[in-house]
C-alpha cells in the first residue's frame, strides 16, 4: 500500500512538476524584490539623492547578514536538521519582513537629514531590509534545491533547476522591464512603488509555499519507511560534517566557480541599465528593457540545457563553455567604440545564453559531489561563498565608477547628474570570466579523477 501511494506522488510527473511551480513562484517573487531597485539608479540619485556610491553600498547589503553573522550557513544546518517545511517557511517570513522594512525606509520621510553609522538613515534602513530579505531569499534557495533533490533524484533534476532557475529570472525581467514604468505610472514619480508591488507579491509567496507544505507533509506520509530512514540519516549530521565538505576539492571548486559567475552577471544587472544609459545612449526610461532579455532567454534555455545534462552529461564541459561566452560578452562590452544599442541586445542575449549553461549544470552537480545528509549545509557553504562576490563585487564597481569613470555631467528629470565610462567595470567582470575558466578546467580535472560522473547523464533508467 506504501508502495502504491508513494508511485501516485514522486513518481507522478503531475505531482512532482506541482511542486516545483509551486515553490519556484515563491522565488520567482524574491528575484523581482532582488532587481527592483536596479533600472532605478538615474531616479534614485534625482530623487532620493542617492550617488553611485550609495547604490553600490545598498546592493552589496544583501551580504552583510549572510556573510558576517553566517545566516546562511546556519540557515543550512538548521535545514539539515530541522527539514524542508519549518526552514522555508522562515525563510519566506524574513523575505516578507526585510521589504517591508525596505518600503518603509525608502517611502518614509522621517528619516530625512539623520545619518546613522556614517550613512543617511534612509539609506542605512534601506540596507537592513535588504540584508533582512537577503537572509530569507538565500536560505530560501537552498531549501528550494533541496527540495528539489527530493522530489527529482534519479529523474529529471538538472531540468528542474534549470526550470526553478528560469522562473526565478523571470522575477528579474519583470523587475529590470517594468520598475521604472510602475514609479512613474501615475505620472509622479516614486521609487517606492515599485517595492510596494514587490511586497504585496512576496505575501502572495509566502500563501504559496504554505501550499506547499501541505504536498510535502503529504508526500511524507505516503514514504513512512523512507522518512523513518531518512530521519535516522538526518539524526547523524554533525557540526564536524562542516570540515569534511571543506575539505572536498570538488565541493571547492564549485564554490570558486559559483562565486566568480555570479560576481560577473548579478552585480553586471545592477548596473545595467545604468550602462545602456551611459555608455549606448538608450533614454532612461526604457534602458531596462534591454538588460531584461538576458532573463528571458534564461526562460527558454536554462531547463533546455539541463535537459541535455539529464539525458546527455557533460555537466563540467557545459560550464566551461558558459565560463567562455562569459568572457567573450564582458571583452566586448568594455570596448570604447561599441556603443551601438543592436551591439548590446546581442551582447545581452549571449551573456544569457552563457548564464543559462553554467547554472544548469552547476547546482544538479552538487548532489553528486556530496551526500544527500550533508546537502543542505553544503548548499548553504556555497551560498555563503557566492555572497562574498554578491556584497563585494557591487560595492567595488560603485567605488570604482565614482573614483575614476565619472566623464561629466547632463541632465535627467531636471537635476544635474553623472555620467560614467564603464570601460574599467566591464573589464574587472571580464577578469571573473577568465578566473571562473581556470575553475571550470579545475572541477572537469578534479571529476576525471574521482568519478563523481558530473559528465555521465542524471536520468537513471
Amino acid at each position: 500500500m506504501v508502495e502504491t501511494l508513494r508511485k501516485s506522488l514522486r513518481d507522478s510527473a503531475a505531482a512532482r512538476w506541482t511542486a516545483l511551480l509551486i515553490v519556484s513562484f515563491t522565488m520567482m517573487c524574491g528575484y523581482f524584490l532582488s532587481d527592483v531597485l536596479s533600472p532605478l539608479v538615474g531616479l534614485l540619485e534625482s530623487q532620493l539623492s542617492w550617488t553611485r556610491a550609495d547604490y553600490g553600498i545598498y546592493t552589496s547589503s544583501y551580504g552583510w547578514f549572510n556573510v558576517f553573522l553566517l545566516m546562511l550557513i546556519f540557515g543550512g544546518i538548521i535545514l539539515d536538521k530541522l527539514g524542508i517545511r519549518i526552514t522555508g517557511l522562515g525563510a519566506t517570513a524574513l523575505m516578507v519582513v526585510g521589504t517591508a522594512i525596505k518600503y518603509w525606509a525608502i517611502s518614509t520621510n522621517t528619516l530625512d537629514g539623520t545619518i546613522l553609522f556614517g550613512l543617511k538613515a534612509q539609506l542605512f534602513w534601506a540596507c537592513i531590509g535588504f540584508a533582512v530579505f537577503a537572509v530569507g531569499v538565500e536560505v530560501s534557495g537552498i531549501t528550494v534545491s533541496k527540495i528539489i533533490v527530493k522530489w527529482f533524484k534519479g529523474k529529471e533534476m538538472a531540468t528542474a533547476m534549470g526550470m526553478q532557475v528560469a522562473l526565478a529570472r523571470v522575477g528579474t525581467a519583470l523587475a529590470l522591464g517594468f520598475s521604472v514604468p510602475i514609479a512613474r505610472a501615475t505620472g509622479i514619480i516614486d521609487v517606492s512603488r515599485p517595492v510596494l508591488v514587490a511586497l504585496i507579491a512576496l505575501c502572495i509567496g509566502l500563501i504559496s509555499f504554505l501550499v506547499y507544505m501541505v504536498m510535502d507533509k503529504k508526500l511524507d506520509a505516503s514514504e513512512v519507511s523512507d522518512v523513518l530512514e531518512e530521519a535516522d540519516h538526518e539524526d547523524e549530521f554533525k557540526i564536524s560534517d562542516i570540515g569534511k565538505i571543506l575539505t572536498n576539492k570538488g565541493w571547492w571548486y564549485i564554490a570558486i566557480l559559483c562565486v566568480l559567475f555570479y560576481s560577473a552577471v548579478f552585480p553586471f544587472l545592477k548596473y545595467a541599465t545604468d550602462l545602456m544609459v551611459n555608455k549606448f545612449g538608450v533614454d532612461q526610461n526604457i534602458a531596462g528593457l534591454i538588460p531584461m532579455l538576458l532573463p528571458f532567454g534564461n526562460i527558454l534555455l536554462t531547463p533546455l540545457f539541463g535537459g541535455i545534462y539529464d539525458r546527455k552529461g557533460k555537466g563540467a564541459s557545459i560550464m566551461i563553455i558558459g565560463s567562455i561566452l562569459l568572457i567573450v560578452v564582458h571583452a566586448l562590452f568594455s570596448v570604447p567604440g561599441l556603443n551601438n544599442w543592436i551591439i548590446a541586445m546581442i551582447l545581452v542575449v549571449l551573456l544569457g545564453v552563457a548564464f543559462s549553461l553554467v547554472p544548469s549544470a552547476m547546482w544538479p552537480s552538487v548532489p553528486k559531489i556530496v551526500p544527500e545528509k550533508r546537502l543542505g549545509t553544503a548548499y548553504s557553504l556555497i551560498f555563503w561563498v557566492q555572497n562574498w562576490g554578491l556584497m563585494g563585487v557591487p560595492l567595488l564597481i560603485g567605488w570604482v565608477l565614482e573614483k575614476y569613470c565619472v566623464t561629466g555631467q547632463t541632465m535627467r528629470d531636471g537635476l544635474m547628474v553623472n555620467t560614467y565610462d564603464y570601460t574599467l567595470p566591464m573589464m574587472i567582470f571580464t577578469g571573473f570570466g577568465l578566473l571562473a575558466l581556470i575553475f571550470a578546467f579545475l572541477l572537469k580535472a578534479e571529476d576525471k579523477k574521482k568519478g563523481y560522473g558530473l559528465e555521465s547523464p542524471n536520468i537513471q533508467h
